[in-house]
């Protein structure tokens, strides 16, 4: 009996599928083969209600042959979504199939921001002719320009219109762009104090762990290789936009903006020492606990320990 159930199952599921027990039912066009005038193609078979391979084979061929999926078949939304996964080039590539769709201002909008996150003419109404695809360009060029001379590279963009001539306006553009060398930006900004200024204002270190802090802070404006004025001086912004940004765990710390520079530099002089190879007696916790106690005398030991072990685990500040 259980086979018979089987059987009336197996047959009901064959006969949706296009199959009966006396042979194989075609569809094409909508319209039913009787069995009887295809049992000629019993050999395309594997055997009594098995699977028509032929016309598998031949289904999976006049796929292939149809190429790759035409984007302006599918729903716009869906076409712009594969299509916002492309970068410049594929996307210049992929103009020459579906010039429509990969010419839209929208992705190239969202190229432009993706990699320079802010411009002065982004906030503007877009003059005649106005197009992101073009933008694009000229913002690239921009950056490769930058990267051989920066006083040049920053004139361009405000000659395209691009950049305002405002030193808030240019640290914005530095603050959200990665594509600039990060060694002509430091020479840029060692001679452009005021955008340095404005630079270190965008910075936002509240309820940050101090060394954590140091690394984003000279991730977005690299530390010279060597000491001097310039480390001075960024030592000294540093430290005071972190205390402005933590006022009250600077009161319960009892830290002000000449204590955070004393720790600055002590936890840089203790990256170089625990990461450097040259260093043999590598400075122990307690020493750098007790020397830089003694530099700022109202800091507590435990803080300090903290101090130490991040750099341990963690490893350099300004690397």
């Amino acid at each position: 009996m259980g086979q018979g159930l089987w059987r009336i199952a197996r047959n009901q599921q064959l006969q949706q599928q296009g199959f009966s027990g006396q042979g194989y039912l075609t569809r094409e066009h909508g319209r039913r083969i009787p069995a009887n005038n295809v049992s000629n193609t019993s050999h395309r078979k594997q055997a009594q209600g098995g699977i028509d391979i032929y016309h598998l084979l031949k289904t999976r061929k006049s796929k292939e042959q149809e190429g790759f999926i035409n984007l302006e078949m599918l729903p716009p939304e869906l076409s712009f979504t594969i299509l916002s996964y492309l970068n410049a080039t594929d996307l210049c590539l992929a103009s020459c199939v579906w010039q429509d769709l990969a010419n839209d201002e929208l992705l190239w909008q969202g190229l432009c921001k993706s990699t320079w996150g802010h411009c002065s003419i982004y906030n503007k109404n877009p003059p005649l002719g106005f197009s992101f695809r073009k933008l694009y360009m000229q913002l690239d060029e921009g950056s490769l320009t930058f990267n051989a001379n920066p006083d040049e590279g920053v004139n361009y963009f405000m000659s395209k219109g691009i950049l305002d001539d405002s030193p808030k306006e240019i640290a914005k553009f530095i603050f959200c762009t990665r594509t600039l060398n990060w060694k002509k930006l430091r020479i840029y900004l060692d001679e452009r104090r005021d955008v340095l200024d404005d630079l270190v204002t965008l910075h936002n270190f509240r309820n940050q762990f101090l060394p954590n802090a140091l690394r984003e802070f000279f991730r977005h404006i690299h530390a010279p290789e060597e000491r001097g004025e310039y480390l001075e001086t960024l030592i000294t912004k540093f430290s005071h936009r972190f205390c402005a940004c933590n006022p009250d765990l600077m009161r319960e710390l009892g830290l002000s903006p000449d204590a955070v520079y004393v720790l600055c530099y002590s936890l840089i002089l203790l990256s170089i020492d625990l990461t450097s190879p040259h260093v043999k007696n590598k400075m122990s916790k307690r020493e750098f606990i007790r020397n830089t106690r003694r530099a700022a005398q109202n800091i507590s030991e435990d803080f300090v320990g903290h101090l130490y072990d991040n750099i341990y685990l963690i490893g350099h500040v300004a690397a």
